[in-house]
């Protein structure tokens, strides 16, 4: 049986040897690949597989992980800072203007779709004040329309953390507390609405069981098309998000 924590696995790429994080979900049922922005690549494995499985599956999809690393190596990163930020899901495009001066790096509205970043510091100190920027920024408008969601579908919940991560869109807790990724605010408004009802419906189902999947039948019938949506939906995400 493989270990429960991650574990770090060679395997053969091409005529290249590449590291693969193997890592075991006691909610994954199935075995699946990852290939991140960055070209890692993460095989997810529920409790109990085997090393036969895994290396069955891994000789399966294989020729797949290959072609999405390399269409993710490929992918340059986008210039940095960029000349805009474009919030699909809330209808909002925002420049930005490099406004220099001392001190820490920080990110402020200066004028109506004009956004400026002022102070100095590398790469990633930008990039986290713009981060910062974006979670204050967003949580107002993804807060309102959880709670319309909420209300028109008859749901409750907790409250609402936005996150930054690089994997999972979002989860809910047993008490209703409701995580989103703020990459959901890259995507197009009904992704950002399936999402939403996604994690909204597991207030009632803590799972995903028959009956879970009927709750979301219920309220977003084209859910099927949405998720698969989703899943893609990273690149729609700017890298800087991630630096």
């Amino acid at each position: 049986m493989l270990p429960q924590p991650v574990i770090i696995g060679q395997v053969m790429m091409g005529e290249s040897m590449e590291s693969w994080e193997f890592r075991t979900s006691p909610r994954a049922r199935r075995l699946s690949a990852r290939v991140h922005l960055d070209g890692r690549v993460e095989i997810v494995l529920p409790r109990g597989a085997s090393r036969e499985s895994v290396d069955s599956f891994v000789g399966r999809h294989r020729s797949w992980i290959e072609a999405r690393v390399a269409e993710r190596l490929a992918h340059a990163p986008a210039p940095f800072p960029p000349r805009d930020i474009e919030l699909h899901a809330l209808g909002q495009r925002w420049y930005l203007h490099l406004a220099g001066g001392r001190g820490a790096p920080r990110a402020e509205i200066a004028a109506p779709g004009l956004v400026s970043l002022r102070g100095t510091g590398e790469r990633a100190r930008l990039a986290a004040a713009l981060r910062d920027w974006l979670k204050a920024h967003c949580r107002e408008p993804m807060q309102a329309r959880l709670a319309e969601l909420a209300g028109q579908h008859g749901f409750a919940f907790g409250k609402l953390q936005l996150r930054c991560q690089r994997t999972r869109w979002g989860s809910c807790s047993r008490r209703g507390v409701i995580s989103l990724n703020i990459c959901g605010a890259f995507q197009p408004p009904p992704v950002l609405d399936y999402l939403m009802l996604h994690e909204l419906a597991h207030t009632r189902h803590m799972n995903h069981s028959a009956a879970y999947w009927h709750a979301v039948e219920a309220v977003c019938p084209g859910w099927r098309t949405l998720d698969r949506e989703l899943s893609r939906g990273w690149r729609h995400v700017p890298s800087w998000v991630f630096s």
